[in-house]
């Protein structure tokens, strides 16, 4: 018997002050037998970094052709796509040359994330459009001490530092650019 996903729902309240997005966003978020609650919320953070009315999760681990999160315009371009952990090399580079943006928030330590990336970053100088950030452990362990099934988030962004808070917990989620 297949196992069934588990179904988190989170209330995020933005305040991007970098950006001047103000938004309270009631998602429903599915999370894969094989994720752990520290990706489950490190798509949550990502949603808030990049929150507009047309992001979107993607079905991700349960789909090799979809991100974890993408935002589509009218006509079905990809404007931003977002993908977690260390995806390898080819779909990085499809997700550079399909979206306007491409996102990758890379998870397993400092070291790990450079070990993973130091191989492959010559071969993406050319892509303006590739971020990829890494997160250190500590943080996504607190990120996942923090993921309940029912969830009220305020995140607040300025100067570049993003804070998360629950009804016990201030985070400060930082992130290391790789590029």
């Amino acid at each position: 018997m297949a196992l069934k996903a588990t179904i988190y729902k989170a209330e995020l309240n933005i305040a991007d002050m970098d950006r001047g997005y103000y938004e309270t966003h009631a998602l429903t978020v599915a999370q894969h037998p094989s994720e752990t609650p520290e990706r489950l919320m490190l798509r949550l953070v990502a949603f808030a970094r990049h929150a507009s009315e047309t992001l979107a999760f993607g079905k991700g681990i349960s789909d090799d052709e979809e991100p974890a999160l993408w935002q589509k315009n009218l006509v079905d371009e990809i404007e931003v796509m977002i993908e977690l952990g260390q995806p390898d090399e080819k779909r990085i580079r499809r997700a550079a040359q399909r979206a306007g943006e491409a996102w990758v928030y890379a998870y397993g330590g400092p070291r790990f994330a450079d070990t993973w990336w130091a191989p492959m970053a010559g071969g993406f100088t050319r892509f303006d459009n590739l971020h990829v950030l890494a997160i250190d452990n500590d943080t996504l362990a607190a990120l996942g001490a923090m993921a309940e099934r029912t969830m009220r988030l305020q995140v607040t962004i300025q100067d570049g530092q993003l804070w998360l808070n629950d009804e016990k917990t201030t985070l400060l989620v930082e992130f290391d650019t790789l590029k």
